[in-house]
């Protein structure tokens, strides 16, 4: 009986109602990140006084700490605390962080003097600089790495009306995240750089603040899904056992390997799969042995290491196109700066720049919404309408061409500049490679979101939605290594004895030969990712042609059923047929040959 009210207490929790706090924090949290993402570049540069390879690494690096520190999150939501009061905490350090900014950026005592070196940062200036970027770093990190997968926990993806929920939650988290930017890149930076810094910081830590609050409040709506079993732990698990087993045989047929009853699982069974077989061997019982953790894994703790490493290559695809991302919020900004900033009588930030693509996407995410998904669906069945593969593919071949249009742009900026410098071009020029890059973030950052939520193991999808952070995180740190090497090696080449991005004066640097260095990259890019996303195979997924139908799942599990009779009775002259119904019942989570299979590769 009670088993049945808090069933149907379950049932009542969880939906948009729920998902609208996430929303909501999701809204005015970033509303603060992007703003200071987009201009914190001018901050350090003219707060600080850092030169302008140093203010954007610095920036670059912070950026990149916040997207790595989401594993942190990730880890602990899944592990030791649920997402709900992991969020709350990591939120109460991003606050206290952003209060020790605002006071640096308000009192001139706590700024350093110019020194016209690379930094002048150095003594408590320092101590206070860093303390606050590192504990801001942790916080944002930590709320990155569990807020989505707490508003993706509230839709239950094997329902079949849920899971079209699930698609559009990433959808609509991305159009709050995107309205919450356009706040931030206008009025937070117009604040930041036309009034006070510590005015625009003073906002964006009272808007973080109010956005936890909410959250909190939201707790009476929530699923909230206890921690289990450390992830890593379970990894670790299968390949020390699969190391320890190396020299053994793997059976015959895969229904011999370690697995446990389904009434004794509680994170529910993955299908073996045909891929990486050599971990495989975690899972054979040797002899009589009795079953322990460190001694044999089952299929399923296999199949989840399988998941995870399958993802990698793409997870290692998307980090190009973040290295691409951190220029447009660096030096993109700077390019800005020594542009035309007059719209009629009206001076423009240069970092407010970032609206114009943002402004785009608060139309084409409910257009994509509301007429592509559904017109997609009819045709291929699928919840979000195409892959999420396929969005990621887009995306990276948008980024190369905005990187591309960006050289060009730069050409144009310099060549007037150098020319003329009284009559800089227009800033709305940048508008063509924002732009662009605007819509292929739109496809590939809610395509990576959905695609690590929806194939990750039910004990590891916060940590496997970080993944998408974690790319970020490595483009970032690559941007401050390509920067760092690519000034090396051409002030050693060139014949001016300068490197590419070298001083603090743009019109006598190459900036348009690093983003065509970029361009290459991300086209070279493109190509590897094609390659592994049609190796890729998806998880078994659950199709319903009607809300009220039985997954095809189901059916494929009783055809597998009835073959496997077949075969054992001796039925020879039925094995051609038979092994024909397997091959058009068995989804692609089961076997490299089946028919689904092939049509799940040809999506991609």
């Amino acid at each position: 009986m009670r088993d049945k009210e808090e069933a149907k207490a379950w049932e009542k929790k969880g939906g948009f109602r729920a998902a609208m706090f996430v929303f909501v924090l999701s809204a005015l949290d970033n509303m603060g990140l992007v703003a200071n993402m987009v201009s914190m570049v001018l901050y350090f540069y003219g707060v600080m006084h850092f030169d302008l390879s140093s203010s954007a690494n610095t920036l670059t690096n912070f950026l990149g700490s916040t997207f790595l520190l989401s594993l942190v999150g990730a880890f602990i939501s899944d592990t030791y605390l649920n997402r709900l009061t992991t969020c709350l905490l990591f939120g109460s350090l991003e606050v206290t962080a952003l209060v020790v900014v605002t006071i640096q950026a308000g009192t001139k005592a706590l700024q350093p003097e110019a020194c016209g070196k690379s930094s002048c940062v150095k003594g408590g200036v320092a101590v206070m600089l860093y303390t606050s970027l590192c504990l801001l770093a942790l916080g944002s990190g930590g709320v990155r790495g569990s807020m989505t997968a707490l508003g993706a926990d509230q839709f239950e993806e094997k329902d079949p009306k849920e899971g079209k929920g699930l698609a559009t939650y990433f959808n609509w988290l991305l159009l709050s995240t995107t309205l919450g930017s356009v706040v931030g890149v206008t009025g937070v930076v117009w604040v930041s750089t036309q009034r006070a810094w510590y005015l625009g910081f003073l906002i964006v830590t009272v808007s973080s603040f109010l956005g936890f609050l909410t959250l909190a409040l939201g707790k009476p709506f929530y699923r909230i899904l206890p921690p289990s079993q450390s992830p890593l732990s379970r990894i670790l698990q299968v390949i020390v056992v699969a190391f320890k087993n190396r020299k053994l045989p793997l059976p015959e047929s895969h229904e011999e390997l370690y697995e446990i009853s389904d009434k004794d699982s509680t994170t529910g069974k993955i299908a073996h799969t045909n891929q990486l077989r050599f971990l495989d061997k975690a899972a054979v019982l040797q002899g009589n042995f009795e079953p322990k953790p460190w001694k044999v894994c089952t299929v399923t703790q296999v199949e989840e290491v399988k998941i995870l490493t399958r993802m990698l290559p793409i997870l290692a695809s998307t980090i190009i196109m973040n290295t691409c991302l951190a220029q447009l919020q660096t030096f993109s900004v700077q390019q800005g700066n020594v542009m035309n900033l007059k719209l009629g009588s009206f001076t423009v930030p240069p970092a407010s720049i970032p609206v114009i693509p943002l402004l785009f996407l608060c139309i084409l995410i409910p257009i994509y919404e509301f007429f592509f998904v559904p017109f997609a669906r009819k045709i291929t069945n699928h919840p979000s309408g195409v892959t999420q593969l396929q969005r990621v593919g887009v995306g990276l071949v948008l980024s190369s061409i905005s990187m591309t249009v960006a050289g060009i742009i730069e050409v144009k900026r310099r060549d007037q500049a150098r020319k003329d410098p009284s009559k800089p071009i227009s800033l709305f020029w940048l508008s063509f490679q924002y732009a662009i890059f605007g819509i292929a973030d739109m496809f590939t950052q809610v395509g990576l979101l959905e695609f690590f939520y929806r194939e990750a193991p039910k004990t590891m999808k916060s940590l496997s939605t970080s993944f998408t952070w974690l790319a970020m995180s490595i483009g970032y740190f690559l941007s401050t290594v390509f920067v760092n090497v690519i000034n090396s090696i051409t002030k050693r080449v060139a014949p001016s004895k300068q490197g590419w991005l070298h001083g603090f004066d743009l019109n006598s640097n190459n900036l348009n030969l690093f983003y065509w260095f970029l361009a290459i990259l991300s086209c070279i890019n493109f190509f590897n990712f094609v390659y592994w996303a049609c190796w890729y195979k998806y998880k078994s997924e659950e199709e319903y042609q009607d809300g009220d139908q039985e997954p095809r799942a189901r059916a494929k599990s009783e055809s597998e059923t009835k073959h496997m009779k077949m075969v054992h009775q001796g039925m020879m002259m039925m094995g051609k047929s038979s092994q024909t119904s397997e091959a058009n019942s068995e989804g692609p989570s089961s076997s490299d040959e089946t028919e689904d299979g092939q049509r799940e590769r040809s999506k991609v």
